[in-house]
Formats: C-alpha cells, structure tokens, sequence
C-alpha cells in the first residue's frame, strides 16, 4: 500500500480518540467526527492530556496535534481521506448504517475498516455498494499504546483490501494479526471473555471478589502474558516433553475446574462488581487512573525492548527513530 497521508476517524470516544492520537503521533494527517459535541470536546482534552506521553515515547517526523481537523459532516472525511478508520458505538444497525453512508460517498479505492470488537464484517459489508473495500480492524485500548489490531475480512472482502490495512496499520507502528476465519469476536475478545466469564462465576459464588481475582491475574500470569500467549508458556511448562507432556498429564478434561456458561447478571452482583472496582480507585478518578496505566505500560514496553521480546519487539523495530527523538529516554544496547 502507498504511504496514506490524509487518516479518517469516524467517531470519537475512547477508541476514536485512541486512533486519532496514534495517527497524529504517526506524522499524518487526521480528520475526525463525531455527531456528538461532547465527544469532539472530550477528544480534544484527551489529546491534550496524552500528547506528552505520545512524545515521551517518540513522534515520527511531522507529527504534530495541529495536523488534527475536527469536521463536522462526513463530506469532508470522504473527500479527503486516503484511510478510513469507524468507531461508532458497538450496535449491528448503527454500524452497516454509517458504512453503508460512507461507503456511498467516498472514492471505491479508498478502505474504509472498523474497530468493531466482534461483530461480523460480512454483516457489516452487507449494505455497501462496495463491500470488497471493508474489512474489521480491531484494536485494544489504549490504542495509542498497544500495537495489536486484528485485521478481519468479510465474505465480500478483497485480500487486497485485507494486505492494504495490514500494510497501513504496520505503518502506525502496530502488529495487525489477520484473523484467518471469520468467527463472532475474533480471538482476543473469545480468550478475554472465557476469563470474564469465570470471574463472574467466582464472585457470584462468592469465592473471591473482583480485587482478589485482580491480583490473581496482575501478581502472576498477567505478567507472564506480557510476554508470550497462554500456549507459549504453557509450552514451556511441559519441560523438556513441551506443549505434549503439559496436554498428557494436564488435560483440561482431567480438570474441569472452570465453566464457560456465564452466571446470571443480579444486581447485587452487579453492585458487588462496581462497589469492589471503586473500592480499589481509593479515591482516585478514572483519568488519574488512566495516567497511571499509561505510565506504567510504556514502562513495560521498555523493559520488553531491551529484553527483544513479546510487544517491545514493535518498540525495536522503530528504536532508531525512538532513540534519536527522546535521547534521554531510550538508551541504545550495546
């Protein structure tokens, strides 16, 4: 794909805002819009508060927050737009409405890609005049931070459509995974949920509570996953014998220990879920907590940098340009 200069964000709440902010630091140009005022003033208090982050982690060349327009109609995205990135609310008739609107007024050549979590492209393409030209690329909040997108094709889709996202979104610094067969949520979200799941379980069961359940995951595997997937450190598990000695003597049949069915929704354990998560912000706002997790990812990133592995070897793909724009920050290896 040849290098876009002009990116189009359709929406601007959290992931919005997360694309507009990478595409910016990425040095393009950025058109985003939002029918919702409020929105478009919070995307802005947002990029404000992120862009010291964004330069502490390095800018490409011409990144600037004055490269950022805030249109107020779609015209001038479809117009203008070398790349179009929607991410409207997750609802199945809202999302095939907007592209099929999009789809109708922009050049045929142009992709247009969603951030849906788990709808399907197909569904989603079904109203467009040019389905070949839409394809899913989901990405993980914050989308500024964290390089992983799943790209996602529909029945419809062009492969030349799906290697153009692919292309671009290497371009963004991120590690677009091509979701070879289209299944209802992809592959993160399926993994993410069957834990969500069981977690509900624990807590409705009155086992554990979600600050215990936390800490299960974030004082041990959660640190491990920052590194390799469950399989990989299950591989390394099975000793010498690998991933065939861990399956031949823990085969999840031997333990049926989770279960996947979710518990009903009460509200008292919707109250127990909120009251424990408010418990742990101890008085803090959800941006102070934001800037924390901010902070501390990039931190992770660096470790993972130096070590070669997991998600810093995006960082080292790019370090050259990291190093020479935050000297102090990035220390080259020996």
């Amino acid at each position: 794909m040849n290098h876009i200069n002009t990116f189009g964000v359709i929406g601007a709440g959290v992931i919005g805002a997360g694309w507009t902010l990478r595409a910016l630091a990425s040095g393009l140009d950025v058109l985003t819009w939002d029918p919702d005022p409020v929105a478009l003033k919070q995307l802005q208090s947002t990029i404000d508060q992120v862009w010291p982050l964004m330069i502490r982690i390095g800018l490409a060349s011409g990144a600037s927050k004055a490269r950022l327009n805030i249109v107020d109609s779609l015209k001038p995205i479809a117009e203008r737009a070398d790349f179009i990135q929607e991410s409207a609310p997750e609802r199945l008739e809202l999302k095939k409405d907007l592209l099929h609107r999009i789809d109708l007024v922009t050049p045929s050549d142009v992709v247009i890609a969603s951030s849906t979590s788990g709808l399907l492209p197909s569904e989603l393409q079904s109203s467009c005049q040019h389905p070949d030209r839409v394809v899913v690329g989901h990405p993980f909040n914050p989308v500024y931070i964290l390089p992983l997108v799943e790209v996602v094709g529909g029945l419809e889709t062009s492969e030349r459509t799906v290697t153009r996202a692919m292309d671009l979104y290497k371009s963004l610094g991120m590690h677009p995974l091509l979701v070879r067969k289209e299944v209802p949520g992809f592959l993160s979200d399926r993994l993410q949920e069957a834990l969500w799941r069981e977690a509900l379980h624990l807590v409705s069961e009155g086992i554990a509570t979600p600050e215990e359940l936390d800490i299960a995951i974030s004082y041990g595997p959660g640190l491990r996953w920052a590194l390799w997937g469950t399989c990989m450190i299950f591989h390394l598990a099975g000793g010498s014998g690998g991933m065939r000695h861990m399956l031949e003597h823990f085969n999840p049949e031997l333990f049926p220990w989770s279960r996947i069915p979710p518990p009903p929704i009460t509200q008292g354990l919707v109250n127990e879920m909120h009251s424990s998560c408010e418990g742990q912000m101890d008085g803090r706002t959800i941006r102070d907590i934001e800037e924390i997790r901010d902070d501390a990812l990039v931190e992770i990133l660096k470790v993972l940098h130096e070590k070669g592995i997991g998600a810093g070897r995006v960082f080292k793909e790019t370090y050259i340009i990291l190093s020479s724009v935050c000297p102090n920050k990035f220390k080259k290896r020996a």
